[in-house]
């Protein structure tokens, strides 16, 4: 039955209709349907002059569109592809809704409130989002040139030699570094009592698509000397060839690092990723999921920190599930496909 008070369905309409054909009056029909008899009739005439289907409730127009369609598309290209800098001269590089609402002032004469501009970028399928910061000085060619053409081809020559590809990366992590959120009342932030300081660990890793994983913890300084050592274990807990493929560091690049590998007599070669691209190296999920986890706990001194790592990366080894998820981030398709 239909209530007052709210709109009847369109069967509920198509019913009433059938009814009156039926010879039940108006306003037996209003009342057996909850409704106004002035309703019964209005169903009446609609269905006379558009048919049934003009009984169906149709949505409220809303509010005119301000902007046409194609100023529309043009702030949405605008607020995707350019900066405030580039468009308003500004120092900002992140959009804001009273930015966004300031070219549109500017271009098309037309003014709208910060809440208005937040609606339409909301329909034009904008949301509000953490950007990823890459370096102006990336080069995209060298980029696609490595997914495309060099990655491949060092992958086949590791199948012919029967080698393992490893990708490495280093991080060091500091006793005061915090990260995470807890549970609190409202209006009272909790406190948590952890080591400060500036004392760090460092941290080499090196993982392959296969879920295996390495790495190596120390204090001392993050030099050639440290990747040396790390490259060392490599060769003596991995008995196949080994690729490893690292970014261009002074670290990686050192002449010390190109005499050993070229003692290790094939045993060891390295590859270098493209500069300023981190998003194609998975060794960067090792670090981040080190460093969230640990951060988690409350360390005094760096010793603490060390052992936290430690069970962070033993449990990594022990679930090497996750490790190969880490290879599911569609930046690094290219590695598995």
């Amino acid at each position: 039955m239909a209530r007052k008070g709210r709109r009847a369905t369109f069967e509920e309409k198509v019913f009433a209709l059938r009814l009156l054909e039926q010879g039940m009056s108006p306003d037996r029909v209003a009342e057996a349907l909850g409704v106004g008899r002035e309703s019964i009739f209005r169903w009446k005439r609609q269905a006379r002059a558009g048919g049934t289907e003009a009984l169906r409730i149709k949505k409220a127009p809303g509010r005119p569109r301000r902007l046409g369609p194609g100023q529309e598309q043009t702030v949405q290209a605008v607020v995707r592809d350019v900066t405030p800098r580039q468009v308003l001269g500004t120092a900002v590089v992140l959009w804001t809704r009273a930015l966004v609402a300031m070219v549109i002032s500017t271009w098309f004469g037309i003014g709208l409130s910060v809440a208005a501009t937040g609606r339409l970028l909301h329909g034009l399928g904008l949301s509000v989002q953490r950007p990823v910061y890459r370096s102006p000085r990336r080069d995209e060619a060298a980029i696609a040139r490595w997914r495309s053409t060099l990655f491949p081809r060092i992958r086949r020559g590791a199948r012919r030699r029967g080698a393992v590809v490893l990708f490495a990366d280093e991080m060091s992590m500091r006793v005061d570094h915090r990260s995470g959120t807890t549970w609190g009342l409202i209006g009272q932030t909790p406190v948590a009592h952890a080591g400060a300081g500036r004392r760090s660990v460092k941290m080499f890793s090196a993982l392959a698509s296969d879920g295996t994983l390495r790495y190596r913890l120390g204090h001392g300084v993050m030099d050639r000397w440290a990747f040396l050592g790390f490259c060392t274990q490599l060769l003596r807990t991995i008995t196949r060839p080994i690729i490893l493929i690292v970014d261009g560091s002074s670290i990686h690049t050192a002449r010390a690092v190109r005499d050993f590998t070229a003692r290790s007599g094939g045993r060891l070669r390295l590859f270098f990723l493209p500069a300023y691209a981190p998003e194609l190296n998975p060794d960067e999920w090792v670090n981040q999921n080190i460093k969230a986890r640990a951060a988690r706990e409350a360390v005094a001194d760096e010793h603490e920190l060390a052992a936290a790592m430690h069970r962070g990366m033993r449990r990594l080894q022990k679930r090497p599930d996750i490790v190969r998820g880490f290879f599911a981030d569609p930046h690094l398709a290219y590695i598995t496909v």
